[in-house]
């Protein structure tokens, strides 16, 4: 008899675990279950309380935590709190020291309060004044995708994003980065596994080069 292992996906920022939908995992080897978003308690809720209310949905012993971008982070905060079978990230970062200098300059000069949050939250009016093929096929995706609206939660997130203190990467995790991310460039990761062409969307359209390397590193 198979004993399946259970993996936990959290998406990325704002998004909606629809983002995984492309990978390809043998399903009578792993037992998939997906985390939505939380929308936090208040402005001040501090990532580690967050993360524990986001372990209280976990209801298997030693799961796989995996995270895209800021969910990258997120696992690597619950892993802290809960015991875990492996923690991958991808399009993710380990550290502070991992955030490009734009994203550290936009913390210093709180600069990231300018973010159009509003213009996400409602999408639909936006939608509205996008003009041209490219920017209406960009909104289909930011709708399909995008799931968390609340108007609370993206500052929050950004926030967090930008003022995680981890100070150096957890031994214990994976990651999974291409070389063409645009959020997070590769100049600045250590240790990772490369997927070629992959951009900070490459859930989408590299899930079969990760659903091979998820397959072989779990």
């Amino acid at each position: 008899m198979i004993i399946k292992t259970h993996i936990y996906f959290v998406p990325g920022l704002a998004a909606s675990p629809s983002i995984f939908e492309y990978l390809k995992l043998p399903l009578d080897l792993f037992e998939i279950h997906y985390l939505d978003w939380l929308i936090p308690q208040s402005q001040t809720e501090n990532i580690s309380d967050y993360a524990k209310r986001m372990c209280d949905r976990i209801s298997h012993k030693n799961p796989v935590l995996i995270g895209v971008s800021f969910g990258g982070i997120i696992v690597q905060e619950m892993s802290k709190i809960i015991s875990t079978k492996k923690i991958i990230i991808i399009s993710s970062v380990k550290s502070k020291k991992e955030l490009p200098k734009r994203l550290r300059v936009a913390k210093a000069t709180k600069a990231y309060k300018l973010f159009p949050t509003k213009a996400v939250v409602n999408l639909e009016n936006f939608a509205k004044y996008a003009f041209g093929d490219t920017a209406k096929k960009r909104v289909d995706l930011y709708r399909k995708y995008l799931s968390m609206r609340d108007e609370n939660y993206l500052p929050w997130a950004i926030y967090n994003v930008l003022h995680w203190q981890q100070e150096e990467p957890l031994p214990e995790v994976v990651h999974i980065h291409g070389n063409n991310d645009g959020v997070f460039p590769i100049k600045h990761i250590k240790d990772c596994n490369v997927i070629e062409g992959g951009t900070h969307i490459m859930i989408l359209n590299k899930a079969q080069q990760i659903s091979k390397l998820l397959i072989a590193v779990i």
